[in-house]
């Protein structure tokens, strides 16, 4: 689906105690990643496009400016994160995908791309699990909104 437009936050609730709107400020106030470069790929593995000194913020990282509503750290394995693009394309991450195995340190918001910062993308917020097989699966363009979520 085509992008028509770039976003400047993105908000975080569902099983959050306070939703908070993450703005490119606070993104970039997160330790930033030098991540090289990275061929898109569509589902069937073929390639769609380059990225080229592609910098980031780890997404977990991100996540951990709201708070799960949770006292029990074991019920952490239940939680989950739907995050949705300005044009609705959703993407999903597990709480253990993103902070218990090596699929976390690889799940960016991109703060430049390109040559461009994350203020200047055309693609902004831009959201990329850079170790996935298929690189497009998880390329969300102009992320608006990740929901917390617990498995019932």
């Amino acid at each position: 689906m085509a992008q028509d437009k770039t976003t400047a936050s993105f908000i975080i609730s569902g099983d959050v105690k306070v939703p908070v709107t993450v703005s490119i400020e606070d993104i970039l106030k997160q330790k930033e990643i030098s991540i090289g470069d990275v061929t898109i790929t569509n589902h069937l593995g073929e390639k769609k496009s380059e990225s080229h000194g592609l910098k980031g913020v780890l997404l977990k990282d991100v996540l951990l400016l709201a708070e799960i509503k949770n006292e029990v750290p074991r019920l952490l394995s239940e939680y989950y994160f739907v995050c949705k693009a300005a044009d609705k394309y959703t993407v999903v991450y597990s709480w253990n995908e993103l902070y218990n195995s090596p699929p976390g340190d690889s799940a960016f918001i991109i703060t430049e791309k390109n040559g461009k910062r994350i203020k200047d993308m055309d693609d902004s917020i831009l959201m990329l699990s850079t170790k996935d097989f298929k690189t497009g699966r998880r390329h969300v363009k102009s992320l608006s909104s990740i929901e917390v979520k617990r498995a019932q």
